[in-house]
C-alpha cells in the first residue's frame, strides 16, 4: 500500500485542506472584489485595465480552482469516500472466508450448547410413531384419539427438525441404559401428564417384559390424582408424576375474607408436596393453562401474599410472583449437581371463534403460526430462568407446537360432547417433547 493511499495521511491532507478553507475564503473574497472592479474600468473604456487583464483573469482564475480544490478537501473530510472502508476491509483478507467456513460447520452435527433445537419446522416422516397407544396401559385414555375413533393417521407422522442440527433418532433400550438406576420427576398439569404417559409408552418399546413395567401403588390415571410412579425394574428407573397445576401452595379462606374467595392460592409459598420433587435426577416442570379467569376467579380462587389478600392482583403479577417462588426454591432445595432441570413453556392451544370456545382440528400442520407462537407466561418463563442463579433448561415449544393445529384431542376424547384443542393426542405432539428431553439428557460425545 502506497503512502498516499495510507488512512492518516488522507486524514492529515483533509485537516490542511479545512485549516486553509479559511485563509483561501477570504483571499478569494479580496480578488473576487477588485476583479468586479477591473470589469467596471473596462467598461467605462480604461485603458490601463487592459494592460493588466491578462494578469488578474489569470490571478481570479487560479483563485476559483485554489478554492474548489479546498471546497474538495472539506467535502471529502465531511463525507469520506468508500475507498477507504474499502481499503479496511482489505486490511483483513480472511473475513469473507471465515463466515463461509462457520456457516458449514454449523449444519451438520452442532453441539447443544451451540444449536436451538426449537427452531426449525415439522418434517413428514413415515417411520413415526413409536408405539400404539391402545398397547400402552399409561397412554391416558382420553388422548388415545385413534382409539376414541379418530381416522386419518397423518398427524401421527410428523418429525420436528431442527434449522441447524438434528436430533438422534430415539432408541429406546439406548435411553432406558442411560437412564438405569435414575428418577425421572415430571411437575405441573394435565400437559405434564400427557408428557409423562409419553415418555413411559416410549420407553416400553424397549421393554420384552411389559409386565416389569407397572405402577408403584397401583394407582389408575384420573385427572385429579395428585401423584403417579411407574418403574421399570428391569432398569430400575423410576417416571414419575405430581400434579401441581400452580406450583405454589393452595390454602384455606382467611378469616372476614368476601363470600365470593372459595380458596386462596399463596403465592409466596411453593406446593406443600415440594419435598417429594427433590430426590430426583431429572425435575422437568410446567405451568399455564390454569392461569385464567375461569379457573382462578369463576371458581373463587384468589391470591395471598403473606397474610394479605390480595382480590385486585392482576393474574399476569399472580403468576410473575409464583414464578419467582418457585425459582427460589429450586435455588436453595436443589442440588443441580446431581438433578438436572428444565422448565417447558406454556404449550399452543388452537381455539378459536369470538370467545375461543371453537375447536377445528385439522388434518395438516398450519404452514404458519398465525400468532400462536407467542404467549406471555412463556415469556415470563424465560425472563425468571435466564435471572436464575442454578442452571435450568428451557423447553420452549410454544413455536413448535403453534404449527400443530391438527393434533389436538378434538372430539376424540373420552368425553367427545365437549372438545378440547388444548391437550394433545397421543402418540402425538408430547412425544416430540421427549424425543427434545432425551436429546439434552445423552452424554455429550453423543450429540456433537
Amino acid at each position: 500500500m502506497g503512502i498516499w493511499d495510507s488512512w492518516w495521511v488522507l486524514q492529515f491532507m483533509q485537516m490542511l485542506g479545512l485549516l486553509s478553507f479559511w485563509i483561501s475564503f477570504a483571499k478569494f473574497r479580496t480578488l473576487l472584489s477588485r476583479g468586479f472592479g477591473f470589469g467596471h474600468n473596462i467598461i467605462k473604456g480604461n485603458c490601463k485595465a487592459w494592460i493588466f487583464f491578462p494578469f488578474n483573469l489569470l490571478v481570479i482564475t487560479g483563485s476559483l480552482m485554489s478554492l474548489l480544490l479546498v471546497l474538495s478537501w472539506a467535502y471529502s473530510y465531511a463525507f469520506p469516500s468508500s475507498h477507504s472502508v474499502i481499503q479496511s476491509y482489505n486490511d483483513i483478507p480472511m473475513i469473507e472466508n471465515s463466515l463461509v467456513q462457520s456457516n458449514e460447520t454449523i449444519k451438520p452435527n452442532v453441539s447443544i450448547a451451540t444449536c436451538n433445537v426449537f427452531e426449525g419446522s415439522w418434517v413428514r416422516d413415515d417411520s413415526y410413531p413409536f408405539y400404539d397407544a391402545s398397547q400402552c396401559p399409561f397412554a391416558e385414555r382420553g388422548f388415545n384419539c385413534i382409539g376414541n375413533g379418530r381416522k386419518d393417521r397423518g398427524y401421527t407422522k410428523w418429525r420436528w427438525k431442527p434449522k441447524n442440527c438434528d436430533i438422534p433418532r430415539f432408541n429406546a433400550k439406548r435411553m432406558l441404559e442411560q437412564l438405569r438406576g435414575k428418577r425421572v420427576v415430571f411437575v405441573g398439569d394435565s400437559l405434564s401428564r400427557t408428557q409423562w404417559g409419553s415418555l413411559i409408552c416410549m420407553l416400553m418399546t424397549g421393554v420384552e417384559d411389559k409386565k416389569s413395567v407397572y405402577e408403584i401403588k397401583g394407582n389408575k390415571i384420573t385427572k385429579q390424582i395428585r401423584f403417579l410412579g411407574v418403574k421399570f425394574s428391569s432398569f430400575d428407573v423410576r417416571i414419575d408424576f405430581y400434579r401441581s397445576v400452580f406450583l405454589v401452595r393452595p390454602g384455606p379462606v382467611p378469616k372476614h375474607a368476601p363470600q365470593r374467595v372459595k380458596t386462596t392460592l399463596r403465592l409466596n409459598k411453593i406446593d406443600d408436596i415440594s419435598h417429594e420433587w427433590i430426590d430426583s435426577d431429572v425435575l422437568i416442570f410446567n405451568s399455564g393453562h390454569w392461569w385464567t379467569r375461569t379457573k382462578l376467579f369463576d371458581m373463587g380462587w384468589y391470591f395471598q401474599v403473606g397474610n394479605s389478600l390480595k382480590l385486585g392482583l392482576p393474574i399476569n403479577s399472580a403468576t410473575n410472583t409464583a414464578l419467582h417462588t418457585w425459582a427460589s426454591w429450586v435455588e436453595n432445595s436443589i442440588n443441580t449437581n446431581r438433578t438436572k432441570i428444565f422448565f417447558r413453556t406454556f404449550e399452543s392451544t388452537h381455539w378459536s371463534g369470538q370467545n375461543h370456545k371453537v375447536c377445528k382440528v385439522t388434518k395438516r400442520p398450519w404452514k404458519r403460526t398465525n400468532g400462536r407462537d407467542q404467549s406471555p407466561i412463556s415469556d415470563m418463563i424465560k425472563k425468571v430462568v435466564k435471572k436464575m442463579s442454578v442452571p435450568v433448561t428451557i423447553m420452549h415449544v410454544t413455536p413448535m407446537d403453534a404449527y400443530r393445529s391438527d393434533g389436538h384431542v378434538g372430539n376424540w376424547s373420552d368425553n367427545p360432547s365437549v372438545p378440547d384443542c388444548s391437550h394433545w393426542c397421543l402418540p402425538g405432539v408430547p412425544d416430540m417433547w421427549n424425543e427434545i428431553l432425551l436429546y439434552y439428557l445423552l452424554p455429550k460425545d453423543e450429540v456433537t
